[in-house]
C-alpha cells in the first residue's frame, strides 16, 4: 500500500455508529471487541465521560479507516488528569484497531490525534507482545515509552495446544473432585451443561443479569442490574452483539436453576469471558469452576475460535487460573514527549500516591469506628 503522510488524516469524533468502523472491527490485526461500537456507543450513552472521544486516522481518499482507539482524560488523583486511551473496568484490554494495510505514517498520527497536544498519553491494558504492540512501539518516534509493571492474567490458546492445556489442568486429583462435585448435585436433580448464541443468548441475558443481582455483586451494588445506567449498556451491548453472533452465554444448570452463567464474546476467532455469575447457595459445589472448564472445551470445539479465549479476569484470579493456564501479559505504558513530558509525568504519579494515600487512611479510620 503506498500511502503517504499527505493522504492520511486524524481526526477525534464523538462515538457514534459508522459502517467504517464495523469493517475495520472485523478487518483489524487483532481483535478487541471494547474498541468497537458493538461496545463504546452504549458504554458513552450510558457510562463514559462526557469527553469521551473516538480518535480515527483515515484516507482522505475514500475515506476507509486505519487505526482507531478511543480516548478521554482520566483523573490522577486530587488535581491533575492525563490524556488515555479509554480502557476500564468492563473492558480491560488497550489495543488499538488497526487495518493490516496500515502504514506506519497511520500509527504515528494516530498517537499524535489521540494526545491532542498532551506531551503525556498511557495505553492502559496494552497486551506486551503482538503485532499492534510491535507497530506502536515502531511508530512512537519522538515519543519516550515506559512500560512500566507487566501483568498476566489467564487465557487458554486454541487447536492442540489449548488442548494440551486442558489436560494439564485437569489432573487425576482435581478431575476426580470435579466429577464428584457433579455426582452429588446430581443427587437433585438433572445437572445441564448447555451454550446459547444468538437470539437465545440474548433472551437468556435476563436471567444472567438476575443471577448476578442476586449475589454478592448485587450487596455490593457492583452487579451490572445494580443501577439503571449499567443495565441499560449491557442490555444494549448484548443486543448488539447478539446481532453479530458475537454472544455466547455459557450455563450450568440443575433442573432448569440456573447454577452459574458465563457472558462470552466472541470476536475475530477468540472468546473473552466478559462476566460471570453463579449461585452462592452452591457454591461448595464450585459452579464457577465447572462452567469455566465447559466455556473453554466449548471454544476448544469451535472451528470458528482458533485462536483460544481471554478470561479477562484480575491477575491471580484463583478460581480461573489453575484452570485457563495460558496467559495474557499486558502492561499500561506511559509516552512521554520532551521536557514538559519529563516533568508532567512525575508530578502525575505523586498526585495519584497522594489520592490513594489519603483514600487508605480514610479507609482505616473508618475500620476503627
Amino acid at each position: 500500500m503506498a500511502e503517504t503522510k499527505a493522504s492520511l488524516e486524524g481526526l477525534l469524533l464523538q462515538i457514534a455508529d459508522a459502517p467504517e468502523w464495523d469493517v475495520l472491527v472485523r478487518e483489524a490485526l487483532s481483535p478487541n471487541p471494547f474498541f468497537s461500537p458493538a461496545f463504546l456507543v452504549p458504554y458513552a450513552s450510558n457510562l463514559g465521560p462526557a469527553e469521551l472521544r473516538l480518535a480515527v486516522v483515515r484516507e482522505k481518499a475514500g475515506g476507509r479507516w486505519l487505526a482507531v482507539a478511543p480516548v478521554a482524560r482520566r483523573r490522577c488523583g486530587f488535581l491533575l488528569r492525563e490524556r488515555t486511551f479509554w480502557a476500564a473496568e468492563y473492558g480491560p484490554l488497550g489495543a488499538p484497531l488497526v487495518h493490516p494495510q496500515a502504514p506506519d505514517e497511520a500509527l504515528a498520527l494516530l498517537l499524535e490525534t489521540a494526545a491532542a497536544g498532551s506531551p503525556v498519553l498511557r495505553l492502559p491494558f496494552l497486551p506486551v507482545a503482538g503485532a499492534v504492540t510491535e507497530r506502536l512501539k515502531a511508530a512512537a518516534k519522538g515519543w519516550r515509552w515506559l512500560e512500566g509493571p507487566v501483568e498476566e492474567r489467564a487465557s487458554h490458546e486454541g487447536g492442540a495446544e489449548g488442548e494440551a492445556q486442558l489436560a494439564a489442568a485437569l489432573t487425576t486429583k482435581r478431575r476426580k473432585e470435579m466429577e464428584r462435585l457433579k455426582r452429588r448435585l446430581s443427587e437433585d436433580g438433572e445437572l445441564v451443561f448447555d451454550s446459547l448464541r444468538g437470539a437465545d443468548a440474548l433472551a437468556g441475558m435476563a436471567e444472567f443479569l438476575a443471577l448476578e443481582r442476586s449475589g454478592w455483586k448485587g450487596r455490593g451494588a457492583t452487579a451490572l442490574a445494580s443501577r439503571e445506567a449499567t443495565r441499560r449498556f449491557a442490555e444494549d451491548f448484548a443486543v448488539r452483539l447478539a446481532a453479530r453472533d458475537g454472544l455466547r452465554l455459557d450455563r450450568m444448570r440443575l433442573d432448569g436453576r440456573p447454577l452459574a452463567m458465563l457472558a462470552v464474546i466472541l470476536l475475530g476467532g477468540r472468546a473473552f469471558a466478559w462476566k460471570i455469575a453463579f449461585d452462592e447457595d452452591f457454591a461448595r459445589f464450585s459452579p464457577g469452576q465447572h462452567l469455566a472448564l465447559h466455556a473453554m472445551r466449548q471454544t476448544l470445539a469451535d472451528p470458528a475460535l482458533p485462536f483460544g479465549g481471554d478470561s479477562l479476569a484480575v491477575p491471580g484470579h484463583p478460581m480461573i487460573e489453575p484452570l485457563w493456564r495460558g496467559r495474557m501479559a499486558y502492561a499500561h505504558p506511559v509516552l512521554l514527549r520532551g521536557a514538559a513530558g519529563a516533568l508532567l509525568h512525575p508530578l502525575q504519579r505523586l498526585d495519584a500516591l497522594a489520592f490513594r494515600a489519603a483514600r487508605a487512611l480514610a479507609r482505616r479510620i473508618l475500620r476503627r469506628r
